[in-house]
């Protein structure tokens, strides 16, 4: 793969030394997705260092699924003695809507814990294509209504819980937080959403231009939504709690950050969403990283761009976060 001219040099030095693995989305079935998971997985375990004792809690606990669904997994993260009710974040992994569990974001859900004094939780949401929309927003969003149920218990103020994802994470945030609003409740203090994947559509600038890239290309989006959606993907039978870009009415949601690299399909997406959020009366913070490829601050964290990307979303948590 030719390395695009804008890529940050930190970024393709990297990605020359360590090549990514890749996967042929054009010819990729669905039944092939387990072995593609399994690889993942063993990936991110080989890569990720041991968790950080003393500082934070993890605790798996089974909530209550959507009406006739299986219950959900959620996977919480606490500061060891605190004490009053702090803020919280409800997180939603990424993966394409097709790969990934809460697992995966384990080392940034601590930072954030340790860094803004934070309680997360992290929902392990249905994946696609065995179980496709509206499967997993549901389950992201009945997973929120636990937890802003049960927030005195888990040592949370109802009135600080920021919802947040990262890429089909990020896009089932947006989802999430349009069915909270449209549902009356639980009431969101905040949006924050990293590169996220929202629009089925693939109509986007970006969305063509990027046909080979370093991690998520126009084949493995397409594949994504398709899993998600089967037929109906592209087409006007789509729902905007799957694909929030589709949302006529954006009026009434929370504060929003959104986030982007340089150099990914949902360049486009993001930004005009970010954009509608603002027309709309919605207090939206938008950043654009040059020459960053999508999730390039998880895979190269020592970059520049990297750093500056993880300092900006501590600075805009800690804001959001605020009494």
């Amino acid at each position: 793969m030719a390395l695009h001219p804008n890529l940050d040099p930190e970024l393709a030095a990297a990605v020359e030394r360590f090549p990514l693995p890749t996967v042929d989305f054009g010819t990729l079935r669905p039944e092939d997705l387990p072995g593609i998971r399994a690889e993942f997985d063993a990936i991110q375990a080989a890569m990720a260092p041991p968790l950080p004792e003393g500082e934070v809690t993890v605790e798996d606990r089974m909530v209550p699924g959507p009406e006739g669904a299986p219950d959900v997994r959620l996977r919480i993260y606490r500061p060891v003695g605190s004490e009053g009710a702090a803020p919280g974040l409800y997180w939603i992994h990424g993966g394409g809507m097709i790969i990934g569990s809460p697992e995966n974001d384990d080392l940034r859900m601590i930072e954030y814990v340790v860094q803004l004094g934070c309680v997360a939780v992290s929902v392990d949401y249905r994946l696609a294509p065995e179980h496709p929309d509206p499967a997993p927003v549901e389950d992201c969003y009945a997973g929120l209504v636990w937890t802003a149920k049960n927030a005195a218990e888990l040592g949370i103020d109802p009135g600080r819980i920021v919802v947040g994802g990262l890429s089909a994470g990020g896009g089932l945030a947006a989802g999430t937080v349009l069915l909270a609003r449209d549902r009356g409740g639980p009431a969101i203090a905040f949006q924050f959403l990293l590169c996220p994947m929202l629009d089925d559509r693939n109509t986007t600038a970006s969305s063509a231009e990027f046909t080979d890239a370093v991690v998520w290309n126009r084949a493995a989006n397409l594949f994504g939504w398709r899993c998600l959606l089967g037929e109906r993907a592209g087409t006007d039978d789509v729902s905007p709690y799957a694909a929030p870009a589709r949302a006529d009415e954006l009026s009434g949601l929370p504060p929003a950050y959104v986030d982007v690299g340089e150099l990914e399909v949902f360049r486009d997406e993001c930004a005009e969403y970010a954009l509608r959020l603002t027309r709309a009366g919605v207090s939206a913070e938008f950043h654009l990283y040059p020459g960053a490829f999508h999730a390039s601050d998880s895979m190269v964290p020592q970059a520049e761009v990297s750093r500056r990307a993880v300092a900006e979303r501590l600075a805009v948590l800690r804001r959001a976060m605020r009494d």
